[in-house]
């Protein structure tokens, strides 16, 4: 692993970091042996190869854990060449958090690496229910460079939780229930103060409900990783933060659409309206003009029967 502590190192890590960011990701130390890989947040693209998220990286005396695997076969060879940047050691497990494209899709690459793919059963559904769907989106976004990407599932999967031991570090996995989509996982490293969430935490852009989420049982995965008290949150988009900026961001928004929207259809309001409630708290966000009205309908259709 590069050492920051010397003025070579901190030459050769800032050399690092420039190689990464022509990849469209920004390495992001996070604590030791521990780091974030932040692409894009834009639209997935032919030059983002759907990288258009965080990764996180954990590097160990027996190799390396890798927190999603990236969004297609070429997205997953620029997390490998970027690693490489980072260490020599293979990796050797590689975790997907939850349901989106970049969350699984890369699989394959990894696996012809000789890696072991772990998952939620409920992640695994959501990839044979969706998969197709991504693809094909996938296909109008990324065109050529889609090549090679094929779907490709997990070799351990778990119902709630599992515990992981790579070389002395422990990894607890835990499917504390359907947030962003069905089988979003967050990953703890006790020992370092550590979370991986996957998207049950977006920073510095605004989250983004759909059909496949619930923004009930969200509020309720992101209050299981605040219980946590984490030094470090590392989330599913954005750079690694503190839990204060990951709840400001992530679970008040929750809680502002479900009570806004609550308080819309109490009122009587239809489907139509849900766009007009007030989410300026949150204008800053990246994507805000383009995801704030959609995710209060999607809020409006999961709320109006309860």
């Amino acid at each position: 692993m590069t050492s920051l502590s010397t003025p070579i190192a901190m030459l050769a890590f800032a050399a690092t970091v420039g190689a990464a960011h022509a990849q469209g990701l920004d390495v992001q130390p996070v604590a030791e042996n521990i780091y974030a890989l932040v692409g894009p947040m834009t639209q997935r693209n032919a030059e983002n190869l759907a990288n258009n998220a965080t990764f996180g990286v954990v590097i160990t005396p027996d190799g390396v854990v890798l927190m999603d695997p990236g969004g297609s076969w070429k997205g997953a060879a620029a997390i490998h060449e970027t690693i490489r940047t980072l260490t020599d050691q293979p990796v050797v497990y590689v975790i997907d958090t939850g349901g989106q494209d970049h969350r699984w899709l890369g699989n394959g690459y990894w696996q012809a690496q000789g890696a072991t793919v772990i998952a939620s059963q409920d992640a695994v559904a959501d990839h044979h229910d969706r998969g197709s769907q991504q693809l094909s989106g996938l296909s109008a976004f990324l065109g050529d460079q889609l090549e090679g990407t094929e779907p490709s599932y997990a070799d351990i999967t778990f119902e709630t939780s599992y515990s992981l031991d790579v070389g002395g570090v422990t990894f607890e996995i835990t499917h504390p229930g359907q947030a962003h989509t069905p089988g979003d996982s967050f990953v703890w490293l006790a020992d370092r103060s550590t979370v991986f969430t996957g998207d049950i935490v977006y920073v510095e852009r605004i989250l983004g409900v759909g059909g496949q989420s619930n923004v009930a049982s969200w509020i309720k995965a992101f209050e299981a990783v605040a219980a946590l008290n984490p030094a470090h949150v590392v989330p599913g988009h954005g750079h690694a933060t503190t839990l204060a900026t990951a709840t400001a961001e992530t679970y008040d928004y929750l809680v502002n659409l479900r009570s806004r929207i609550g308080a819309l259809i109490d009122a009587g309001g239809d489907i139509f309206a849900a766009p007009q409630i007030d989410q300026s708290a949150f204008a800053y966000l990246q994507q805000f003009d383009s995801l704030a009205g959609r995710n209060a309908q999607a809020t409006f259709e999961e709320m109006e029967w309860e």
